[in-house]
């Protein structure tokens, strides 16, 4: 069966929302990192998102159909209209932060380390698609990812099995940020027929490599693996946590208050 053009662009917008919004959360660090090698590092890794964030957003635009190019996407979709996962817009002082929390680094890694695990295991598989668009920003992505991956892991092995101060807040942002993983391996009807008509990777299938990914870096970090229980979700339907209100707020002011201008 061929996959209605709609459900391809519902599907690119996930995963482009997913990199646009961690890009957003990233660079927040820009010159406020621990060290001047992680300021560039950072930057550079929300660089890597925001660039496969343009490709999708791109392709959802043009198989739509409706004149609306990447801007138009990123800058004038409200909150609701967004289709990210709830664990990219979490602040980076934790979920539970107020707005204008300063940063916890241990925080953004814990959330680096499950976000690239999965963005990577999705890639390598989504270079098989039969969209040959989607399957081409997979075999770019899939190579990023991959050294996100590798960037978190050993933070998160440095910070779990180190101090007893970072073990401890190292613990903390594992405990707090787990329940929003669940949400990554979500499926729904819209998943299920791309993934028949083998367009998209279904991310059901993810959770087990994923735990072979995730598991043995805590277990070497020192860090208890929480147990599964709540998972909070609705970010692919348009249901965000009151952080990416603010988030879209400030990424999307200046294109608002200028509509239309060029650079």
């Amino acid at each position: 069966m061929t996959p209605s053009p709609l459900d391809v662009v519902e599907y690119a917008l996930r995963l482009g929302d997913d990199a646009l919004v961690a890009a957003q959360r990233l660079a927040d660090w820009s010159a406020r990192a621990p060290e001047m090698e992680e300021d560039v590092a950072l930057s550079n890794i929300a660089l890597d998102q925001l660039g496969v964030a343009r490709l999708l957003l791109t392709y959802a635009g043009e198989v739509e159909g409706a004149g609306r190019d990447e801007d138009a996407l990123a800058y004038l979709r409200s909150d609701a209209e967004f289709r990210n996962c709830l664990l990219v817009e979490l602040p980076n002082a934790g979920p539970a932060a107020a707005v204008g929390t300063p940063g916890d680094f241990g925080v953004t890694m814990a959330k680096l380390l499950a976000l690239a695990a999965y963005q990577w295991l999705t890639y390598e598989r989504l270079v098989a698609s039969t969209d040959g668009h989607l399957a081409a920003v997979a075999a770019k992505a899939r190579k990023e990812s991959r050294y996100h991956l590798d960037h978190a892991t050993q933070w998160v092995l440095r910070l779990g099995d180190g101090t007893e101060e970072s073990h401890r807040r190292m613990q903390a942002a594992v405990d707090d940020l787990w329940p929003y993983t669940h949400e990554l391996f979500a499926t729904d009807e819209l998943v299920g027929r791309l993934s028949e008509a083998g367009v998209a990777v279904d991310p059901a299938a993810l959770r087990a490599p994923w735990l072979e990914i995730v598991e043995p870096v805590l277990a070497v970090a020192t860090l208890d693996r929480p147990t599964d229980g709540w998972a909070p979700e609705g970010g692919r339907r348009g249901v965000h946590t009151e952080h990416l209100s603010y988030l879209l707020g400030e990424m999307q002011v200046l294109h608002r208050a200028h509509p239309g201008a060029r650079w």
